[in-house]
């Protein structure tokens, strides 16, 4: 089972895994661990990351970047229409309403929804962690900010269904980052002690996140979350941005935003002076060659001058703070530490306003890029069970309050109750009891519809069906189950009918209960029973038939297209859904069909380059004039071609005309390699050679080395080594009379197979070893004893083996005395 976690961020994006016992961020195929959240489309394939990035510029109308705002929004949807006309690339609706994102691919015009192209970035982002793992990647943990309402993380849900990944957990980036910090931490209070509160601030490019969390050892509780969806560090960009805008225009009489190009490459430009006034106080430069007709622009500007700018935006950090003390009920005493994570937290302005909030120095243990990706992917590996993770609790808040509402007979309209309250833990179920005659309809919505930075405060229609009064007219009870799952998202996940048997006089009678279920979860959540009377109280009950209640959605929402008949709610996708799979598994084969074919292009181009150099270098000496000359032709003719009509050719083109210069350039190749390896191919030969006949020698000298050798035998091998030798010297004279401008007379593999063939023919003849001289045979102990040995005695007892060797090592060293002089 893969450990992976997504930060699925505005601008950028971070792949954290789960291996070597530890929790690692990987890089992708360009060694970076971030990767652009941009998709590019193109007339044959789409790019997607640090490849779509680098073509924002010259393919502007079709690379999508900052495409996560309008996850779940209609294209009807106010913010999306207000910030529609800061765009380079096109929205158009999707049948449902949705926003849609219009681009051109293979040459058609396409619509895509902002699942589908999420759903891309993701499968990227799965390609490298399946690199860094070596093994598919399916289950992950996915990263969303922490005021994403209902509809927004459902959007996400479907971009990783599409993408082919199965998310355990939507996680809030919050969320993530306390994980991150306080998983590792040893000196935590104990769980009766008083919790460590630390207030953990993510300012990113898109959006400002606070929260505030309660540790104790094992566990975190998050106690409260406020937000800023329009405080970000590509706010700052604009201001940066607008203001160029208008000096270039009094400057240079420029308008700027009405060239495209123009105005992305200024953002890029803004964006890296914001980073280096980060890091530098003093005039820094902005320098654009050819801005617009070959205009050249620069202006200046330096850290003061830029906060002045930026004065409103920075007086809005404050807000979020102030609102996430006042919901936890805390002070400014109460807080051990303040983490600040996120790019934009880099501006000194921000931080020093954070400070001096709070009274005291920020902390910065966490990398501020990558500590919720490692966060989710953490809170992937306890969800694994393959993974053994310290036992540590987590314990969210939903952001905003949920209601729901019904048609209530007894009111004479429409009654309403407040489900889950703003802060209350998630994930989190329960239980509400209705006394009703007839089918009801319960409507989720947010109560609060000023928080949300979402124009819509529904959340959904639930109906519950095939409700009936009981046999005696009085109303059924039913049972009715509502949560906030792991992901933060609201549902009615199963409704049960109370049947009550009646039993003999004397007993009370019993309660049973049939359940329905949907959208079941393998995480276990905690279950509390809360019990709201709805409609009609009856009397006491006395018996109740048994029914079948069943769950369905009553209204398509706008952000997917669910069956509106009566059944149970399932997981399974509707057929637009499914066609959206197929259809992006064509487009993974299409953009593996092209790079095929770039590559084979790649190759022509890169053995052009190649063989033009080293005909006028390493190559000179082995080819003629005239064949250098019409070689060099020939890859001439061959670089126009790959720039003229050879521009989008099938990639067996591309094969085919690499194979006709490689039967010109192979040739010339080859004996190039042939003249540099055959020197050592000789040598080599010429020393096997030598210590052949040095052997031969010392066996007709006779040396007592090889004087066990037969003689025949040392007579064929002498004739092996002269046979080589005649053969290696004619074909030494040969090849030097030879001119290197045609093929060699020998070949390096013919000169090895010489060397093998002698070496098979002599070295088991004169490698043979000398035999053993066999030692003079021992006599057998008799029954007294061994010869020459002691006599057994009652203190020391018979053992033929050791009076055996004694008594011959004996006999040995007296045999030797008479060769010794004696003094």
């Amino acid at each position: 089972m893969s450990v992976v976690g997504f930060d699925l961020g505005f601008q950028s994006c971070y792949v954290a895994v789960a291996r070597a016992g530890g929790i690692e961020t990987v890089a992708n195929e360009y060694s970076d661990r971030c990767t652009p959240s941009f998709v590019s489309f193109g007339p044959s394939n789409r790019s997607i990351g640090a490849a779509a990035k680098s073509q924002v510029v010259t393919n502007y109308k079709n690379t999508v970047q900052g495409f996560k705002r309008f996850h779940g929004r209609a294209c009807a949807d106010p913010y999306v229409q207000s910030v529609k006309s800061n765009l380079v690339y096109d929205l158009a609706p999707m049948p449902t309403g949705a926003t849609g994102i219009k681009v051109m691919y293979m040459d058609e015009e396409r619509v895509f929804s902002i699942e589908q192209v999420t759903g891309m970035l993701l499968t990227k982002l799965k390609e490298t962690a399946e690199s860094a793992l070596k093994k598919p990647v399916v289950d992950c943990v996915i990263s969303v900010p922490s005021y994403f309402t209902d509809s927004e993380r459902r959007s996400v849900i479907d971009a990783a269904q599409i993408a082919g990944l199965n998310c355990l957990r939507l996680m809030n980036e919050t969320t993530a980052v306390t994980l991150a910090y306080g998983i590792y931490k040893q000196d935590l209070p104990a769980p009766e002690e008083k919790p460590r509160i630390v207030v953990f601030v993510d300012l990113g490019h898109s959006g400002y996140q606070v929260s505030v969390c309660a540790f104790n050892k094992g566990k975190l509780k998050i106690l409260a979350t406020a937000f800023d969806s329009e405080l970000g560090g590509k706010d700052f960009d604009d201001i940066l941005v607008k203001h160029f805008c208008e000096e270039f225009s009094q400057k240079y009489k420029l308008d700027v935003k009405s060239k495209p190009r123009a105005l992305v490459r200024l953002n890029q430009e803004c964006e890296k002076l914001k980073k280096l006034m980060s890091a530098n106080s003093s005039d820094l430069p902005l320098n654009i060659e050819c801005f617009m007709n070959d205009i050249d622009v620069s202006s200046k500007l330096n850290r003061g001058q830029f906060e002045e700018m930026c004065a409103e935006l920075l007086a809005k950090v404050e807000g979020p703070l102030c609102s996430v003390m006042e919901q936890a009920k805390l002070k400014k005493e109460d807080i051990y530490a303040v983490e600040i994570v996120g790019g934009a937290s880099r501006i000194p302005a921000i931080k020093e306003r954070i400070s001096k909030f709070f009274g005291k120095e920020l902390s910065t243990t966490l990398n501020a890029d990558e500590a919720v990706a490692r966060g989710c992917a953490l809170q992937c590996a306890i969800l694994s069970p393959a993974f053994k993770v310290r036992e540590f609790s987590i314990t969210d808040v939903v952001p905003y309050s949920i209601s729901l509402k019904w048609n209530s007979a007894a009111e004479e309209g429409l009654s309403d109750c407040e489900v889950f309250p703003k802060n209350h833990a998630a994930p989190f179920s329960k239980v509400l009891t209705f006394y009703r005659k007839e089918p009801f309809t319960l409507e989720a919505y947010y109560n609060n519809p000023k928080e949300l930075p979402y124009p819509t405060a529904s959340i959904g229609q639930f109906l519950i069906q095939n409700v009936s009064p009981q046999p005696s007219g009085e109303s059924a009870k039913v049972k009715v189950k509502v949560r906030v799952n792991v992901h933060g998202v609201f549902s009615v996940s199963g409704a049960s009918l109370v049947e009550i048997i009646k039993t003999p006089e004397g007993e009370e009678p019993m309660e049973t209960e049939q359940t329905v279920k949907e959208d079941e979860n393998k995480m276990q959540v905690d279950q509390e029973d809360q019990k709201f009377q709805a409609g009609d109280n009856g009397d006491k009950k006395s018996e109740v038939e048994e029914m079948e209640v069943t769950l369905c959605w009553a209204v398509s929402l706008s952000w997917f297209d669910r069956p509106s008949a009566v059944g149970t709610v399932t997981l399974q996708l509707p057929n637009e859904q499914l066609s959206l799979w197929l259809f992006q598994g064509k487009m993974i084969m299409q953009d593996k069909l092209e790079k095929e074919r770039n590559d084979a292009k790649n190759n022509v181009e890169e053995y052009v380059y190649d063989m033009r150099d080293k005909l006028h270098g390493v190559l000179e000496k082995f080819v003629n004039e005239a064949d250098r000359d019409s070689f060099s032709l020939k890859l001439e003719d061959t670089e126009n071609w790959l720039y003229e009509d050879g521009e989008d050719q099938q990639k067996q083109v591309y094969i085919d005309k690499l194979a006709e210069l490689k039967k010109i350039g192979q040739p010339i190749h080859d004996r190039y390699i042939e003249a540099e390896e055959r020197p050592n191919a000789f040598e080599e030969l010429g020393r096997q050679i030598q210590m052949y006949m040095k052997i031969i020698e010392a066996y007709k000298a006779k040396d007592e080395q090889y004087d066990h050798l037969d003689e025949l035998e040392v007579t064929k091998v002498n004739k092996h080594v002269n046979d080589a030798m005649a053969w290696m010297n004619g074909k030494m004279n040969q090849q030097n009379s030879q001119d290197l401008t045609v093929d060699p007379v020998v070949k390096v593999v013919e000169i090895k197979a010489k060397t093998k063939e002698l070496y098979s023919a002599c070295n088991p003849i004169l490698s043979k070893p000398k035999p053993k001289v066999e030692p003079p045979k021992e006599e057998k102990p008799t029954e007294n004893g061994p010869v020459n040995g002691p006599e057994p005695t009652e203190s020391q007892p018979c053992n033929p083996d050791k009076a055996t060797s004694a008594g011959t090592e004996q006999e040995t060293v007296e045999n030797k005395l008479p060769e010794m002089d004696i003094d």
